[in-house]
């Protein structure tokens, strides 16, 4: 839990864990160089001592005169010894025998007397350093032996440098170092405040106790909106992608990381979604799915795109241009059987009722049965229904729409609705090419002199359902061949609730998903003709051949 002093703003906590860490730091580092520095004083001083003792030990005469005089305060030794302490600044400098009696002392009443520390280890013939509590306090003492000219230990020499001014020294140096790690810490904590700063601008504002609460909704957002929504980097990996645009793209649920141009196969849609292909509301066709995909860059290089599923749309837009075109074939039909019962109803006031008998035979018996046929040919409801539909708009159209001869469909599909987007896009294709103004054909292409027409074929080869869609209007050139069945290829005018080039895209597609193919052609006499192979499309009764 939080303490209560701790601040609660990014910029304030992220600044006070950095200063509290430099400080730290510092501390630490100016006691580290502090406690080494305090000992490196204590041993240059033992050294110094000893280095005063080793130098007094070797004086010409000081040998001669500890042996030959007596400890008194106006000896010899007595006046060697104050004059180097003096010229050196020693604390001390004191001669003693082999029994520990003092020869010198800067206290002369001392003279004489035994030494307050054991010399027991120098009179052995060792030299020795150290800290040692005395008589003149505490000090730091170098001891040397005291030779004869044979090499006998005759005395000892011990010098003291006052503890208090190795300590001097060190507090001397104790603000040296304090300033130093001052100025650590001041730039430690410039430092500091110039990342909090700029962590508080990069994360605009925003609280630690509120970045766990963004992210889930951030989560949340993107996994329960319908649209899919991806997000790449700068070098084109995903950095995130929703459960819609899985579903959308087809993507397995590791994708983190990867490239996504190894994640979705060449075409319009990799194009799109990388940047390939520029604008807004792109479409592209994915599997049997029908997408708009817009993107946008983002400040770091990266980039977001976002697809909306609109296949349902498409197929409602087809669907009502179906409805549409029943609807003006049902108006003309309606308009043409007014003037018929007005000539009807003129000739029978006129009397005419021999002309008006052979006029009602000619009107009611002269049509021919095209839902007839088409029913005895094509079993399935859906299909049939489709082809009466289009014969209607084709007629309002002034293009004849025919079923060739040998056309046979049983009612045994495995999803007529495939076969029904399909046909209705071959057959709509066709339509506008025999008419004049499609796909198919150039603008400004002259029509041919013979009445525009429109031929389907369906037929059944073991479970693979067949299907060939003919016209006479000005044909697909060689170049396009390919490319009519590429996604948003069109050269037909928009209309105002649906976009154009997606019809063969589909048709392509759904050849694909079969194991089929979907090839555009020339027809024999001019015009194209398209042919559309689809697999296993069937549901064969049990002990059939295939």
């Amino acid at each position: 839990m939080r303490p209560r002093w701790w601040p609660r703003r990014v910029f304030a906590q992220v600044l006070s864990a950095q200063l509290l860490i430099v400080t730290g730091v510092t501390l630490l580092t100016a006691g580290l160089v502090l406690t080494p520095f305090g000992s490196r004083l204590d041993d240059q001083a033992m050294r110094r001592a000893l280095a005063i003792a080793q130098t007094t030990a070797a004086r010409p005469g000081l040998v001669r005169d500890l042996l030959a005089a007596r400890p008194v305060p106006d000896g010899p030794v007595q006046a060697d010894a104050e004059r180097i302490r003096r010229a050196t600044g020693a604390r001390y400098v004191v001669v003693v025998d082999t029994r520990g009696i003092r020869y010198s002392h800067t206290d002369p009443t001392r003279i004489g007397r035994r030494v307050s520390t054991d010399p027991g280890p120098v009179l052995t013939g060792h030299e020795w350093t150290g800290i040692e509590e005395g008589t003149l306090g505490r000090s730091a003492r170098g001891k040397v032996p005291l030779r004869d000219a044979g090499g006998t230990v005759v005395g000892a020499v011990s010098v003291g440098i006052s503890y208090a001014s190795v300590r001097a020294l060190l507090l001397r140096s104790v603000p040296g170092v304090l300033l130093y790690a001052g100025a650590a810490l001041a730039v430690g904590a410039t430092a500091a405040f110039v990342v909090s700063w700029r962590l508080r601008t990069r994360t605009r504002g925003i609280e630690l106790a509120e970045i766990p609460s963004l992210l889930e909704e951030r989560e949340a957002v993107l996994h329960g909106i319908g649209e899919g929504v991806i997000a790449l980097d700068r070098s084109g990996r995903v950095r995130l992608v929703n459960d819609a645009a899985r579903r959308l793209l087809g993507l397995g649920p590791d994708t983190a990381g990867q490239p996504l141009d190894a994640l979705l196969p060449p075409g319009r849609t990799a194009d799109v979604l990388t940047g390939r292909v520029t604008g807004t509301d792109l479409l592209t066709v994915r599997g049997d799915r029908v997408l708009v995909a817009n993107r946008r860059d983002t400040a770091d290089g990266g980039a977001v795109a976002t697809l909306r599923d609109r296949t349902e749309v498409e197929r409602l837009g087809r669907e009502l241009d179906g409805t549409h075109g029943l609807t003006e074939a049902l108006r003309a039909q309606g308009h043409e059987h007014a003037n018929r019962i007005h000539t009807l109803a003129g000739l029978l006031e006129l009397g005419r009722y021999a002309e008006a008998a052979d006029y009602l035979t000619e009107a009611i018996g002269a049509p021919p049965a095209v839902a007839g046929r088409i029913a005895e040919r094509v079993h399935d409801p859906l299909v049939g229904a489709l082809l009466v539909g289009k014969g209607a708009v084709a007629a309002e159209r002034g293009v004849a729409l025919e079923l060739s001869p040998a056309s046979r469909l049983p009612d045994l599909l495995a999803d007529p609705r495939d076969l029904v987007t399909v046909l209705g896009n071959l057959v709509d294709n066709a339509l506008d090419a025999a008419a004049g103004g499609g796909l198919t054909g150039k603008r400004g292409a002259e029509r041919p002199p013979v009445e525009p027409w429109v031929e389907v074929d369906l037929r059944v080869a073991g479970s693979t359902v067949v299907l060939r869609v003919s016209d006479n209007g000005p044909g697909v050139p060689l170049e396009a061949r390919e490319l009519v069945f590429t996604d948003g290829w069109t050269t037909k005018e928009p209309v105002s609730h649906r976009r154009r080039g997606l019809g063969l895209s589909l048709v392509h597609r759904l050849a694909e998903r079969y194991g089929g193919s979907a090839r555009a052609g020339e027809r024999s006499g001019g015009g194209a003709v398209f042919t559309v192979e689809l697999p296993e499309a069937l549901r064969l009764p049990e002990g059939v051949n295939r």
